[in-house]
This record gives C-alpha cells, structure tokens and sequence, in this order.
C-alpha cells in the first residue's frame, strides 16, 4: 500500500502482481532472496525492496508530482526517526493485540500501544506545523507511513470495545486520518476492513 500511494502521488503508472499468502513465488525469492518478502518494486530490471526504502527511491526517481520527502536535511531526519518508530514499536504493539493471549497480556498491549499513539500525536503537531498533514499541505513519507496502518486501526476498533483515534485524546491524528483516507491517491489501494479483519483472525493464534 505504502509503494503504490507514493506512485499514484507522483501520477506514475505501474502493473501490480499481488502474492498469495503463505506462498512465495519465484519472482518474489529471485527480487528479494534477502527478506524473501513483499513488497518489492521493480523499476526496469531492478528490484528495489522494504516499503519505506521503495517510497524514497520512488520520490527520487520520479520529479512529477509533489514530493514525498521533507525539503531540508532536519525534517527528512525527523521524518524518517519517526517512520522507525512506526514500523518498529508502533505497530508490533497494535499488531500485539491481536496476538496477546489472556486479558492481562491484551491490557499491556492496549497500554503500550496508548502510550505510543500519544506520541505520534505529539509528533504530528511539530511536523505538520498547522497544516493538513505530518508532511505539510500535501501526503509526505511520514503521512504514508503511519496512513498504511489505518485500515489495522478499524479492525482492532470494529466490536466497539477498543478506540485508539480519539477526539479527545489524539484529536490531531483524528483530523488527519480523515484527510489522508480521503485523498484520491489513498482511497483506490485501501482495503477493505472486512478482508483485513479475516486476515487477522487467520493469524491469530487459538484461544486458551
């Protein structure tokens, strides 16, 4: 999802070959014999791999469309910092939730992933600088990062138990999910909440 906002952001076309869970094919081995993951982008016969390295190559090699990348040295960096954080403590504690196994496992997750949320707030208020978004008046790289995750969002808020946006709490992040879902390089590539909710039931493991 994050790859083909940011070239629908740069108005660039491109074919999209979706994988089969649980199966790896032999195009996905030969592109990324590393991770042996998705995604991956192949730009000529070049592959390019990892979703946030994919959105930067992306606005480097393409000048149409705004750019994805903050202008200065310092707000790339900070973009960037807070990415990281996204991918590795953010969303292993949202994805946690689904996995933790008894109430008081779940409680910890739910609290983790609070505390997190709370600062992503924190950070959208100095990065945005009033503005629609994390990178401005347009969807920037940090916007792409977080934005990706929404659809996981819903599903963990879908029996109503569970609110992690809130208008009291995190009321920036609110405003700006609802610009960035409705923006017309976001809606064509959202899935539905429904499948991403079959998905993670999949994944989970049984009850004890």
């Amino acid at each position: 999802m994050r790859a083909q906002i940011a070239l629908n952001i740069k108005s660039v076309g491109y074919e999209f070959l979706e994988e089969k869970s649980g199966v790896k094919s032999d195009l996905l081995i030969k592109s990324n014999p590393v991770y042996k993951k998705i995604p991956v982008r192949i730009h000529g016969d070049k592959p390019i791999c990892e979703s946030l390295v994919i959105i930067q190559y992306i606005d480097e090699a393409w000048s149409s469309g705004p750019s994805i990348l903050p202008s200065t040295a310092y707000d790339r960096a900070t973009a960037r910092f807070w990415a990281a954080y996204i991918d590795d403590k953010w969303f292993p504690a949202l994805f946690g939730i689904a996995k933790a196994q008894g109430e008081e496992a779940k409680t910890e997750a739910v609290k983790q992933l609070l505390a997190g949320t709370t600062l992503l707030e924190e950070a959208f208020r100095k990065c945005s600088k009033g503005k629609a978004f994390f990178g401005g008046d347009n969807i920037g790289y940090l916007d792409i990062a977080l934005g990706s995750f929404l659809g996981w969002l819903r599903v963990m808020e879908l029996n109503g138990s569970l609110t992690i946006l809130d208008t009291g709490k995190t009321p920036s992040l609110v405003g700006w999910a609802e610009n960035f879902c409705a923006d017309s390089a976001v809606k064509e590539v959202t899935p539905e909440t429904r499948k991403l909710a079959e998905f993670v039931k999949m994944r989970a493991p049984p009850s004890t």
